[in-house]
């Protein structure tokens, strides 16, 4: 706590005070550039890996970077957040970004993991469809080969468990939306992005590849990428 509370006073004192009048006026609104639907992940810092300063990320965050499908007559904190963020905050770019070495993968790949967390357990069902590619078309990775996989598929999967949102889904449908599926190499920094056409994570480095406005599971080439 001591870190914690040490962190509040160098912020009052060397970030607030100096930029005064930027906080003043974020204090009369927020105009985010996107929706950041990622893990909770201590090590995931939106922020950091974007260097986008307050109010320019719209975060979304959970175990596992989870999209839970639309289901009328279930609120969820994810479904107001992402119809606020659309609908509310006029976005009109989501983003969907997993990481290597994710807990929640790994408690996907080996279910024991969650023996004494039957609602952490619950959650990740909605991982279940990403499990269950990557047995069918990855039988022959293992270990963290499999579970870098795991973690794309997840992405992929979360991103069309987002179209089924009504909010989602009359934003694309009027062209006014565009989904990005991102992958943040932990090991490195790198950050992947979903290329459609190619099926395949591409290095958005500084020959960054053009977003696409729609992000579609395909034909989908399962090779596995070999940078992630």
């Amino acid at each position: 706590m001591e870190k914690l509370i040490s962190g509040i006073h160098k912020f009052q004192s060397d970030v607030f005070a100096p930029n005064r009048a930027f906080f003043r006026k974020l204090a009369d609104g927020q105009s985010p550039q996107a929706l950041f639907i990622t893990c909770s992940d201590s090590r995931m810092v939106p922020d950091l890996i974007c260097q986008t300063d307050p109010g320019d990320l719209f975060v979304l965050r959970n175990a596992g970077n989870i999209v839970p499908p639309y289901s009328p007559g279930a609120p969820s904190a994810e479904a107001a957040t992402i119809e606020y963020a659309l609908r509310g905050l006029n976005i009109r770019h989501v983003i969907v970004c997993g990481h290597t070495r994710c807990g929640a993968m790994h408690a996907v790949l080996q279910p024991e993991c969650t023996a004494n967390m039957p609602r952490v357990k619950q959650w990740l069902d909605h991982a279940q469809a990403s499990a269950e590619i990557v047995c069918a078309c990855y039988s022959h990775l293992t270990g963290e080969a499999r579970a870098k996989v795991l973690v794309q598929e997840n992405v992929l999967t979360q991103l069309e468990h987002l179209r089924t949102h009504p909010a989602v889904a009359t934003a694309l449908a009027a062209g006014e939306l565009k989904l990005h599926a991102w992958v943040y190499k932990m090991e490195t920094g790198e950050v992947f992005v979903y290329d459609p056409e190619s099926g395949q994570f591409t290095n958005l480095g500084a020959e960054a590849i053009p977003a696409h406005p729609l992000i579609r599971r395909g034909p989908v080439n399962h090779a596995v990428p070999a940078g992630v």
